[in-house]
């Protein structure tokens, strides 16, 4: 872990010991360090399990991906599009 400050800083806020607290710093940057493509196609698998249309899906993950921590650059439907189907 590079960064032995932030990983003092979540064990001293939260009980965890360091290396827990490692494990976690580590499991949150891998989640925002996910390309924009695997992001959109798991988020699309995910919102046809639940029976949501592809002009749905693709409005609820543009808002999504613009209200990400490091947001993506805007991306139409056409681009999800592409990213999903090829």
């Amino acid at each position: 872990m590079r960064d032995r400050e932030l990983v003092d800083r979540v064990a001293g806020s939260t009980g965890l010991t360091p290396a827990e607290a490692a494990r976690v710093v580590e499991d949150v940057l891998a989640w925002y360090r996910e390309p924009v493509e695997e992001y959109v196609r798991r988020r699309h698998a995910y919102h046809r399990l639940y029976g949501k249309r592809n002009p749905e899906i693709f409005d609820l993950i543009a808002g999504e991906l613009a209200d990400r921590l490091v947001a993506a650059p805007p991306l139409s439907q056409r681009q999800l599009r592409r990213i999903i189907y090829g």
